[in-house]
């Protein structure tokens, strides 16, 4: 409504389908009605309709940024075990762990919803092991975002999505 960002058409059922096929992408029921209703396209945005190289990035940022932090920054997170000794082994046995955590779907630039959660989910603000509460819930997130008066301090809303809630700072 700003005028803060380009939308174009929403997504069909469709291209929802040849997403979730593609990807094996489960919006949340929000933000699948978001992109239903027009899909806003320009920097920092997943470009849902050409998905390509760049969409595979962009949803997989969550996970190699944990894996980066693993590797450079000693994260580990206690659920796992014991941490191997040798990088390589806890690199392995790092992304073993992280194949059986909800998967994070790119909302904005490093915001996340997770996949095929109920609605009203806080969006996370994901960087590397750096993990926020990014908004109380994705319209809440776009308005702090891009809307007019920008809300004081961080959401106050708790995220419950495993191992990622876990380590929200």
């Amino acid at each position: 409504a700003c005028g803060a960002v380009t939308i174009e058409d929403g997504l069909s059922d469709h291209e929802f389908a040849d997403v979730a096929s593609t990807f094996g992408v489960d919006f949340a029921d929000d933000h699948r009605a978001f992109l239903a209703a027009g899909v806003p396209v320009g920097p920092g945005w997943p470009n849902w309709r050409a998905g390509g190289r760049a969409l595979s990035a962009q949803r997989r940022l969550p996970v190699d940024g944990i894996l980066f932090a693993v590797e450079w920054k000693q994260f580990w997170d206690e659920r796992w075990g014991v941490r191997p000794v040798r990088m390589k082994h806890a690199l392995r046995s790092a992304a073993y762990q992280l194949a059986r955590v909800p998967q994070m779907v790119p909302v904005y630039a490093n915001g996340y919803l997770p996949a095929g959660d109920p609605p009203g989910q806080p969006v996370l603000s994901i960087y590397q092991d750096d993990i926020r509460i990014a908004g109380a819930d994705l319209l809440d997130y776009i308005d702090r975002q891009f809307g007019g008066d920008q809300p004081a301090g961080p959401p106050a809303v708790a995220a419950s999505v495993e191992f990622w809630s876990a380590h929200v700072r």
